[in-house]
């Protein structure tokens, strides 16, 4: 454990070590009432320090067999990235078998709280959601191209996406995050990661990722965006299928693309936006890692009227062809993550 503080201590003056009192007083001793959201490794709670600032503290599951690894992995990474759409950390805590993170509080929660929610969907209007897809996109620009790492998220998705009180995005939840080589393509891994339904084919099947994967994971949570629709997805004797893919490609198809964005903010939104987020979408959701753009072109697109929108390729959205040793490797290795399906 003195080890992990350590280690810790390294990284600046910016990052504090919090006494466990403190968090459990600011907390109230981690009330239920306090708690904010659950994800893979534990739950989120709220709390009010002394001064009266604000906190969100992150507490690792005593239950979790990989939680002291994937602590170091979260304060190592965040703790070095500096970017108005990302959470911003705050400091960690351990002790008596304990391991927070302590993050700055995002008062709105969760995005997939707003998008998904028949009532508080009427807060995002369209330029509201226009605002979102672009400060996702430029939150992971930052981490793949613009900060001093090259980092890949490997779980976005819409319950890790939190809005400030002016509804600006921000990425969190870095638990699975990795940093690779800024020449490396893709890496390997024998233990898939993440939330199906966003997670790309390459990396469901093959267990490969990279910053391409990302970009597949922002497709389907713009796509969702636009749609206010769940994506959908199966594995069924492994074939991968991307409903919300699928569903949006015809309509792209049949040129009838506003057809495709949710009722509630149709009649009010930009056709021009809509239609270059829906080509974005699907270009980010390309079977192959080399037919998705980069997040830079992704930002450019979306800041450039003027720009011609090349033609798409349809999306293949079933991924085939693994013989029954593959099957049953694969099956048993998605058995063993946090993936939900």
């Amino acid at each position: 454990m003195v080890i992990i503080i350590d280690h810790i201590r390294m990284f600046g003056n910016d990052l504090l070590e919090f006494d466990l009192r403190t968090i459990r007083a600011a907390t109230k001793n981690f009330s239920i009432a306090n708690a904010l959201g659950e994800g893979g490794f534990g739950i989120v709670y709220k709390g009010m320090l002394s001064n009266g600032q604000d906190i969100a503290a992150k507490r690792l599951s005593k239950n979790s067999g990989q939680g002291a690894k994937e602590f170091k992995n979260e304060v190592k990474l965040v703790a070095k990235l500096q970017h108005r759409n990302l959470v911003r950390l705050l400091g960690f805590c351990i002790g008596k078998q304990e391991k927070l993170l302590i993050y700055e509080f995002v008062p709105n929660a969760s995005l997939d709280r707003f998008l998904f929610d028949p009532v508080r969907r009427s807060n995002l209007n369209w330029e509201t959601r226009y605002k979102i897809i672009v400060g996702i996109a430029r939150g992971l620009l930052y981490l793949h191209e613009d900060s001093r790492l090259k980092i890949v998220h490997r779980d976005l998705k819409s319950s890790n996406i939190l809005l400030d009180s002016d509804l600006c995005p921000k990425i969190s939840d870095f638990g699975m995050a990795r940093l690779v080589g800024m020449d490396q393509t893709h890496c390997d891994t024998t233990k898939i990661a993440g939330t199906f339904g966003y997670m790309a084919p390459e990396y469901v099947l093959n267990g490969q990722f990279s910053v391409k994967s990302d970009v597949y994971s922002y497709g389907v949570l713009l796509l969702e965006i636009v749609s206010g629709q769940r994506n959908g997805s199966t594995l069924h004797q492994l074939e991968y299928s991307q409903d919300l893919v699928r569903n949006v490609w015809e309509h792209w198809t049949k040129e009838t693309p506003l057809e495709f964005v949710d009722l509630s903010v149709r009649e009010y939104c930009s056709s021009s936006e809509v239609l270059r987020s829906i080509h974005i979408g699907l270009s980010c959701v390309q079977d192959e890692p080399a037919r998705r753009p980069s997040m830079a072109s992704v930002v450019h697109t979306l800041q450039s009227e003027s720009l011609t929108l090349p033609v798409l390729s349809p999306p293949t959205v079933l991924a085939k062809g693994l013989g029954s040793q593959t099957r049953e490797y694969f099956l048993e290795r998605l058995q063993s993550t946090n993936s939900s399906i």
